[in-house]
């Protein structure tokens, strides 16, 4: 877990150094009746949000209009879709996402996928755009 709170205090990094919201190590466990995706906000402002975000089998494939995304692996394993690529990600991963990039996750582990999010500029959900395929 030392190793969660570093990441999370270099991925976050400025935002903490005026923090309004410190999250601790209770607010990161992985809820015990998690929906298929389930998130929880870490801190935002307008030039950023962040959120833990839990995946339990799958996130279908959108992409986001607005901003772009960096995203820590803390646990779990999965198949990723960036674009036209398929990779795969597991704990200690970071990925960056561009804006207008189709992505979706496929967990692989048996436990879910437990990831930090970091968006720019500040994203409140509504620029996601479910793609059909």
């Amino acid at each position: 877990m030392k190793k969660l709170f570093t990441i999370l205090s270099i991925a976050i990094g400025a935002t903490l150094a005026n923090a309004q919201t410190i999250t601790n190590e209770a607010d990161l466990i992985t809820p015990t009746k998690l929906a298929t995706v389930e998130g929880r906000d870490i801190g935002s402002d307008s030039l950023s949000s962040g959120n833990v975000i839990w995946i339990k089998t799958e996130l279908k494939p959108h992409k986001h209009l607005t901003h772009s995304e960096h995203v820590y692996v803390i646990d779990g394993e999965a198949e990723m879709r960036l674009g036209d690529k398929t990779v795969k990600i597991k704990n200690g991963d970071i990925v960056f996402i561009p804006k207008g990039t189709v992505h979706a996750v496929k967990v692989t582990s048996k436990r879910p996928l437990k990831v930090l999010s970091v968006m720019a500029p500040h994203s409140d959900g509504t620029d996601r755009v479910f793609v059909n395929e």
